[in-house]
């Protein structure tokens, strides 16, 4: 969770987040996870990661519009990124 804050929890072990990197050769090629879809959680994440900016520049930043979304009904949704 703490790498990964809008991620969801994996659904039998509430330790992990539900996400993988793909790897070929040895290298990164890739980043997939479930997106966190509850407001709440997403709220408390995102707050904690604003709070450790001043120390990580890679700490997420508080994202209203994000948290708007979530709250109206944002539907499941996933991601992937690939690099080549």
């Amino acid at each position: 969770v703490e790498i990964s804050p809008l991620t969801k929890i994996h659904r039998s072990n509430r330790d992990l987040v539900e996400r993988f990197e793909p790897f070929a050769a040895g290298m990164e090629i890739g980043n997939a996870f479930s997106e966190l879809n509850d407001p709440e959680e997403q709220r408390k994440r995102l707050k904690e990661q604003e709070a450790h900016r001043v120390v990580n520049d890679e700490a997420h930043p508080m994202d209203e519009d994000f948290l708007h979304a979530i709250e109206t009904g944002m539907p499941p949704t996933g991601g992937v990124g690939l690099g080549i």
